[in-house]
């Protein structure tokens, strides 16, 4: 980013030369202000809301003690939501008479839940804070809080995103990664997003916690390639929860080894050939997979690799924000 700006000067000397140095580096600023919607801060609330995420942390640690399920539900919605138009906190929108969100879109309709506990945490947020900490940041810290209430690492989530005046149906159903997308899309999809492969294993290790429909795993366990298991009692196990028709809501783990603990066992899986998802054993048994497999196996060696390459590819992801700017929704469902 700098080095784009750098060239940008360069190319106009008037800009480079004729410029007071005050007004170079605001000129400088506020390029990277409007063009980088990484700039972000890890002490953006510290004077208007310094109690954020403690209060993220509480609600989140409440919620999940009626419900673990919460966990993974605020980890893929933060996912889901980073995907289309970046971090902004488009795929809260409800739907209305003229405005179509992204909740009824294939990648989210029926799998994307927990907006109850988002709503809860907005408005402790609202009554501590009104009108200051977006939706997009309260997805971002509830995400990071959920993987740590289940055993996994740390990281500090850099603040200070907008809430989008949108939201988009149609990037829902063509830039989030589906579970039978093979590896080549997921890469492209992932590189759209400036998101190296690496980030992309990594992030796919949080499939290590949650579950799956019927409809997202079916293909998998019907298909040429299909899941391998000890004398094909698992297989039979997956076949009974999702029948060639019908039961389409059906549910399983998405590791059936630690389903609710956060570590490494998802790609001790894949290496078993017991990815759920096509999606998932693409990383590891695709004849493409130059740069993936060697990853699966190291993560699966090593959690601590996995845990510190799954931190830096949140904070990487959570730094994919809306270049439009936009708002602080008081209610996560409706644009103000």
């Amino acid at each position: 980013m700098y080095g784009w700006v750098q060239k940008m000067i360069s190319k106009t000397k008037m800009a480079r030369y004729s410029l007071p140095p005050k007004f170079t580096l605001v000129f400088f600023l506020a390029i990277i202000c409007i063009t980088d919607g990484k700039y972000l801060t890890l002490d953006y609330y510290s004077k208007t809301c310094p109690k954020v995420s403690d209060i993220v942390h509480s609600e989140m640690e409440s919620a999940m003690s009626s419900d673990p399920r919460v966990a993974p539900q605020l980890l893929r919605m933060h996912f889901h939501d980073c995907f289309v138009q970046g971090c902004d906190g488009s795929v809260l929108l409800d739907d209305t008479a003229t405005f179509k969100g992204e909740k009824t879109a294939g990648p989210n309709m029926k799998s994307i839940h927990g907006f109850g506990v988002v709503d809860k945490i907005k408005s402790r947020l609202e009554s501590e804070c009104p009108g200051v900490v977006s939706c997009a940041d309260l997805l971002a810290l509830a995400a990071k809080d959920a993987v740590i209430l289940v055993g996994g690492p740390y990281w500090d989530v850099p603040l200070g995103r907008k809430d989008s005046r949108s939201a988009s149906f149609e990037k829902a159903n063509t830039d989030i990664p589906l579970p039978n997308d093979g590896l080549m899309t997921l890469i492209a999809k992932f590189l759209a997003k400036e998101l190296t492969p690496t980030d992309m294993v990594a992030l796919s290790g949080s499939h290590t916690i949650g579950v799956a429909r019927c409809t997202s795993f079916r293909d998998r366990i019907y298909g040429d390639y299909q899941y391998t298991s000890k004398d094909g009692v698992e297989l039979a196990k997956l076949k009974e929860i999702c029948p060639v028709k019908g039961n389409d809501d059906n549910i399983t783990n998405l590791d059936y080894t630690t389903p609710t603990l956060f570590d490494n066992a998802y790609y001790g899986n894949l290496m078993r050939g017991q990815g759920l998802l096509n999606s998932d054993q693409e990383l590891y048994s695709s004849i493409l997979g130059f740069q993936t497999v060697g990853l699966v196996k190291k993560y699966a060696e090593d959690s601590l690799l996995f845990f510190k390459h799954f931190s830096d590819a949140m904070v990487r992801m959570g730094n994919v924000t809306n270049p439009h700017g936009g708002e602080v929704r008081k209610n996560c469902r409706i644009m103000n």
